[in-house]
């Protein structure tokens, strides 16, 4: 799971990136509203922690226009004691959750475990279809019509984010952000051997034509065409 924090306080940000990867989550971390925009809008993330009170771009504002551009993912909201009015209009414009600052750390790993069980539950349990093809998330299993596949943790990453995204086109950089983490030092061609491998685990079920080249850009999962 992957997990977007946008708060601006550096210690605090620090300190939320540490315990949430304590935890076994992926994170990335921004100090501003247009930094958070931005990787927010590669849709490579489960949840985003979003603080109301940034630079650049206040988190409503953000939160309204991901909204907006149908990005649908939890958003747990951070606000400041006495900002009832935030609240609110947080929670009207699409914020899932909130929690009023200064909170406690195991508070807030609880709300996010809820979300995001919350958000499994809404895709059958944690499982994701498309065809023949399907993938189990809180289990990390990946099947063909029911059999099971026996795949890396870095081929089920691939598999699960191209059935999230099926008939669209992604880029090898979305893909190589969500798999291998924004800061990863490994470049595009990675992905291309990833898709090597996820092709010949699917051929012996005839399921490798799912994932299409799409020259100069990157890969798009789609049954025919």
């Amino acid at each position: 799971m992957r997990i977007l924090v946008v708060e601006d306080e550096r210690p605090l940000l620090e300190a939320l990136a540490a315990v949430l990867k304590e935890e076994a989550y992926q994170v990335d971390c921004a100090n501003n509203g247009s930094d958070g925009m931005y990787l927010a809008q590669q849709r490579i993330h489960d949840l985003i922690v979003l603080d109301i009170m940034l630079p650049e771009l206040d988190g409503l504002t953000m939160l309204e226009e991901l909204r907006r551009q149908g990005v649908s993912i939890p958003i747990l909201l951070l606000t400041a004691r006495d900002g009832v009015d935030d609240r609110g209009r947080g929670l009207d414009s699409g914020a899932d959750d909130y929690l009023v600052k200064p909170f406690a750390m195991p508070e807030l790993l609880a709300r996010i475990r809820v979300l995001l069980r919350r958000a499994a539950g809404s895709q059958s349990d944690g499982e994701i279809s498309y065809g023949a093809l399907s993938v189990k998330s809180q289990t990390m299993e990946g099947y063909v019509n029911g059999e099971p596949l026996r795949l890396t943790l870095k081929e089920f990453e691939l598999l699960e984010y191209l059935l999230l995204n099926r008939e669209q086109i992604l880029t090898k950089e979305q893909l190589l952000d969500r798999v291998w983490g924004i800061d990863s030092e490994a470049g595009p061609g990675v992905v291309d051997v990833y898709i090597h491998y996820l092709r010949k685990k699917l051929a012996p079920f005839g399921c490798d034509r799912f994932i299409h080249t799409v020259r100069g850009i990157g890969y798009m999962l789609k049954e025919s065409g």
